[in-house]
């Protein structure tokens, strides 16, 4: 219930409280004022012991509802009983004095908190009564007018409070409607709120799983790579005759050993590759793919095709990564003369593409070869994935293989 609802109620409570004693007193004051001095003196006691009575059922009421909030606010049977001898006195006093219709009006003012649902209309008819026989000029009637008058002023009254009373109770289920919204409301937020608290925990952990994944893949590219790197050059050195040839293959490892130094440095520092330091996407992939051919003895080669644009780190780095898992997977396995490394800038989509001319693979053999270890294609498709692109596999036995990798051209925040 908001403020503005509750000073409503505190309003209409504070009327039904002290609406019937404020009626009362002006019905009283008129009538003194309009009275006959003629007038009897049995008329007289008769009258204001009624307004006596009036008044005690008044304080009797004022008490029970405070005393007993609830009974004021829901029909009741003392409420009921309220109502009635309220109504039989408010009809003797109109007897006596027409102005007394303003007590007998009290009656329509809560008709709906002291009556039960049957016999509201029936009370409201009753005070309408009272009150059109006041205006018709007070009963008994004495001519054929006032019988007249009576007979017009009893539907208007009876249909102006039926039709006020119709009303209220619409306006008071749509309260009771809202009230019941605002709760279903208030439990489907705290479900909302409890849902979001379940959900932060398991982005959370997704989160930590996927950092964890990616952590192993950073150093998979860097160290693991470098290592196979070094181990492959220190291997020629140890089947090597010619010290010049191993010292060729030494100085080599040494190179290999401290680049990989510096990626696992800087892989712990903030996980972007080294190659992209200082230079931007298209400079990396040429040097990568140059120092390998070199390293390797394998002819490669890179081709940057449509107009370079600075790319936003994760993208670069993603590409750079999958280029480097490319050529070192070409190196172990493929036994490749050739590779082709092209790099496209096409509007909103930038597109890598890695050829060899190698030995190829069954691609339905895929799942068993990385289950036996590594990341391979699943990391280099994993990787594609998670910036929202896609990686295609083109390879079988002894036709070589095609690697393509699509991704969104996310630019470089300025």
């Amino acid at each position: 219930m908001t403020a503005e609802d509750s000073r409503i109620d505190r309003r209409w409570e504070q009327l039904h409280t002290w609406g019937p004693y404020g009626l009362l007193g002006i019905s009283v004051v008129l009538a003194v004022a309009s009275a006959d001095p003629d007038t009897g003196a049995a008329r007289w006691w008769t009258a204001w012991a009624l307004v006596g009575a009036a008044l005690v059922l008044q304080l009797w009421w004022h008490g029970t509802r405070f005393r007993r909030p609830d009974r004021g606010r829901t029909p009741s049977v003392a409420g009921s009983v309220y109502y009635v001898v309220r109504w039989a006195l408010a009809f003797a006093l109109t007897w006596l004095n027409p102005f007394f219709a303003f007590y007998a009006a009290t009656g329509y003012m809560d008709a709906d908190e002291l009556l039960p649902r049957r016999w509201r209309r029936l009370g409201l008819l009753a005070s309408a009564g009272t009150v059109a026989g006041a205006q018709a000029g007070g009963m008994p009637f004495e001519s054929v007018l006032q019988w007249v008058l009576f007979a017009v002023l009893l539907p208007v009254n009876s249909g102006l409070q039926m039709a006020i009373a119709h009303l209220t109770e619409q306006e008071a289920e749509r309260s009771r409607e809202r009230t019941e919204t605002i709760a279903a409301l208030r439990q489907a937020l705290d479900e909302n709120a409890a849902l979001h608290a379940q959900l932060l925990v398991q982005a959370r952990e997704a989160g930590v799983a996927d950092e964890r994944r990616r952590l192993a893949a950073e150093i998979h590219d860097t160290i693991a790579q470098g290592l196979t790197g070094i181990i492959a050059q220190l291997q020629v050195v140890t089947n090597t005759p010619d010290p010049k040839t191993a010292e060729e293959h030494v100085s080599r490892a040494l190179a290999l050993a401290r680049h990989s130094l510096g990626e696992a440095r800087r892989s712990v520092h903030n996980l972007a590759p080294v190659a992209l330091e200082n230079d931007g996407l298209p400079e990396a992939l040429k040097k990568t793919v140059v120092e390998w051919g070199e390293r390797t003895s394998i002819r490669a080669e890179f081709t940057l095709t449509g107009t370079a644009e600075q790319l936003h780190e994760e993208v670069a780095a993603t590409l750079l990564r999958i280029v480097q898992e490319a050529l070192s997977n070409a190196a172990r396995h493929a036994h490749a003369s050739r590779v082709g490394v092209t790099l496209s800038y096409l509007g909103e989509e930038v597109i890598l593409d890695i050829r060899d001319d190698g030995t190829g693979f069954d691609l339905l053999a895929v799942p068993a070869r990385s289950r036996a270890g590594g990341f391979g294609l699943d990391g280099m498709r994993a990787r594609a994935e998670r910036i929202a692109g896609s990686l295609t596999v083109e390879s079988e036995p002894g036709l070589g293989t095609a690697l393509s990798a699509r991704v969104p051209l996310v630019r470089h925040d300025n």
